[in-house]
C-alpha cells in the first residue's frame, strides 16, 4: 500500500513539475498558478476602437459640422456644402463598420450625438433667423433630443447592454421597425429632414434687404441701399454701433441669393420632415411606455404596491 502511495506521488510530482515548465512557478503548496489573464492575451491582437474606420469618419463629421457653423452667419454656400458633406458621412461610416466588421457601441453612440448636436445647432440659428417661430424650433430641438435620449436608454436599460437601438419589435411599433431596419428608408427620411432645415437656412439669405418703413428712417444713408443689393461694411456702419448686433448680421445677410432653389427644396422636403417629427413623437411615446412597463415589474417583485390590512 506504502509503494501504491509512493508511486502515486511520484506521478503527481512529475505532473506538477511539467506544469511549472509550461505555466510558470509553483505556489507554496507546489501547484503552479494559473497564467495571469495578460499573459494569455499577449498572442492576441490589441485594438484600438477609437481609431476604428467608422469612428474616425464620424471625427471628420464632427470638423465638418464645427466648420459649417464658422461660416453659417453669413456664408451660405460654403456653410451648406460643409453641413451636407457632413450630414451625407452619416451613411458612410455604416458602410465601413460593416465592410471592416467593426461595428462597436461607442461608434453608434458617437453617431448618434454627432447628428442630434449638428440639427440642434442649425435650429438654433434658425431660431434667431426667424424670430417669430423660434418656439417651433425650440420645440423640435427638444422632441428630437428626448426622444433619441429615452429611446436608447430604454433599449440598454430594457433590451439588455448587448442590444442595438435600431433593433425595434415590430410589436411595439411597425412604423418604428421600418424606419429603423430598411437602411433605405432610413437614409431618405434622415437626408429629407436635414435638407428642409438647410432650405429654411438658405431663404434667411433670400428675404427682402429692408422694409420701406426702415428705409424712411435713415435719411441720406437709405439712398445708398437699394431692394435686392448687398448692404457693405460702410452702410452698416452708419446704420448701427457694431456690425456684429443681430440686426446688422441680419441686413448682411439679406439677399446674398436667390430664394427660388431653397423654396423648391423646402417643399420638396417638407413632408418628409413632418413625418420624421411624427416619429420622435412616437419613439417618445414608446419608449416611455416600455420603461413603465419595467417600472411595473420591478414594484411588482418588491411586493409593491403593498395590499392594505383590513
Amino acid at each position: 500500500m506504502a509503494g501504491v502511495r509512493t508511486r502515486r506521488q511520484a506521478a503527481e510530482a512529475e505532473a506538477a513539475a511539467e506544469q511549472v515548465v509550461m505555466n510558470g512557478k509553483p505556489n507554496g503548496n507546489g501547484v503552479a498558478h494559473a497564467p495571469a489573464p495578460s499573459e494569455t492575451s499577449e498572442s492576441e491582437p490589441k485594438e484600438n476602437i477609437f481609431l476604428f474606420w467608422p469612428n474616425v469618419i464620424g471625427y471628420g463629421r464632427i470638423v465638418l459640422a464645427i466648420a459649417s457653423l464658422y461660416y453659417m452667419p453669413l456664408h451660405p454656400r460654403t456653410c451648406s456644402v460643409l453641413y451636407s458633406v457632413s450630414c451625407l458621412l452619416d451613411a458612410l461610416d455604416g458602410i465601413a463598420a460593416r465592410y471592416f466588421d467593426q461595428s462597436t457601441r461607442f461608434g453608434a453612440v458617437l453617431d448618434m450625438v454627432t447628428d442630434r448636436c449638428t440639427t440642434a445647432c442649425l435650429l438654433v440659428f434658425l431660431s434667431s433667423a426667424f424670430p417669430r417661430w423660434a418656439i417651433v424650433f425650440q420645440g423640435l430641438i427638444s422632441v428630437d433630443l428626448a426622444s433619441h435620449y429615452m429611446h436608447m436608454y430604454a433599449t440598454l436599460v430594457m433590451g439588455g447592454n448587448d442590444t442595438s437601438h435600431k433593433n425595434v419589435d415590430k410589436s411595439r411599433s411597425w412604423l418604428l421597425n421600418l424606419y429603423y431596419t430598411n437602411k433605405n428608408v432610413l437614409f431618405i427620411t434622415c437626408a429629407l429632414n436635414e435638407l428642409f432645415f438647410i432650405a429654411l437656412y438658405l431663404l434667411s439669405f433670400s428675404s427682402p434687404l429692408l422694409s420701406p418703413q426702415l428705409l424712411e428712417t435713415v435719411g441720406d444713408a437709405g439712398s445708398e441701399i437699394q431692394h435686392g443689393a448687398q448692404a457693405n461694411l460702410s452702410v452698416l456702419s452708419q446704420l448701427f454701433a457694431t456690425p456684429y448686433s443681430a440686426g446688422a448680421l441680419e441686413l448682411a445677410r439679406a439677399n446674398k441669393m436667390d430664394s427660388l432653389v431653397p423654396w423648391v427644396l423646402a417643399g420638396v422636403s417638407f413632408p418628409v420632415m413632418a413625418l420624421k417629427q411624427v416619429l420622435n413623437v412616437i419613439q417618445l411615446v414608446k419608449a416611455s411606455r416600455w420603461l413603465a412597463e419595467g417600472d411595473v415589474a420591478a414594484r411588482r417583485e418588491k411586493g409593491l404596491p403593498k395590499k392594505k390590512s383590513s
